[in-house]
């Protein structure tokens, strides 16, 4: 099914929670204070939303499992970084067919294209992409389904405000850099897996209508409701309009 619209989006989601899985990741700075020209990968958390169960990617474990200690890590970087990439490939390549929900992962500053660049300059050549209409960005669904102004800026921050508050073990993207270079990398991997936690959590209220926004939720069943009555009104009356004008036509033909 194409997903065109929130309402395609939370009527498929409902239907077909295993064809839906949920996607966040960390990096050095976005800016230019990097070693290199783009930022390394940190971590990447998936989360499969039929069942909630994480897959994740992480420079502490990759590095242990390479046998570098912490106070090598910086100098064993590329190493490590390729290899996370590589599991995270490894993960995704019969998973292609399925949709990738994130939060505003669209760029190659920040997004899936990012992380495929980063997988190319670290020598992994032909790595199955992600298609792009398989990519659901769920700030931009929320944004179309309460409006735009549903939460204050930082939209993310806001939401979990609302919702059951910040998590203990979230950091902001400066925080996250801040953790990489203090080499707190469990630190900056538990932030990774709360972000992604956090995006099926909400997702979840939406879906049974207990998200809580800056709209009034009652307003917005209301407009969807009559939004979708309103189009089937305009289709019945259409219909029953051409199979009228078809005998009237034929009448007025016979006695003309």
């Amino acid at each position: 099914m194409s997903i065109n619209s929130a309402r395609d989006f939370r009527k498929e989601i409902k239907k077909h929670a295993d064809r839906f899985y949920l996607i966040h990741y960390s990096c050095q700075s976005l800016n230019d204070d990097n070693e290199g020209l783009s930022p390394r990968i940190t971590s990447i958390a998936v989360s499969f939303f039929g069942n909630s169960q994480v897959v994740s990617f992480s420079t502490h474990a990759v590095a242990e499992e390479l046998g570098v200690s912490r106070d090598d890590v910086p100098d064993k970087l590329d190493e490590i970084e390729r290899l996370l990439l590589s599991k995270f490939y490894d993960f995704v390549r019969d998973k292609r067919d399925k949709y990738w929900i994130h939060w505003n992962m669209r760029s190659l500053t920040f997004g899936f294209e990012h992380i495929e660049h980063r997988a190319n300059v670290l020598g992994l050549n032909n790595v199955p992409s992600i298609p792009i209409e398989r990519r659901i960005n769920l700030s931009d669904m929320l944004g179309s389904w309460y409006g735009p102004n549903y939460v204050a800026d930082p939209k993310m921050v806001s939401l979990m405000d609302l919702n059951g508050g910040i998590h203990r073990e979230f950091l902001t993207g400066l925080e996250e850099v801040e953790a990489f270079k203090s080499k707190e990398f469990i630190k900056l991997h538990k932030s990774t897996l709360s972000k992604v936690g956090f995006f099926d959590r909400i997702l979840r209220k939406w879906i049974k209508g207990k998200l809580r926004t800056k709209v009034n939720s009652f307003w917005v069943w209301i407009d969807r409701t009559f939004e979708s009555r309103a189009a089937k009104l305009v289709a019945f009356f259409g219909t029953l309009a051409s199979i009228v004008s078809v005998p009237l036509s034929l009448i007025l033909w016979i006695f003309s």
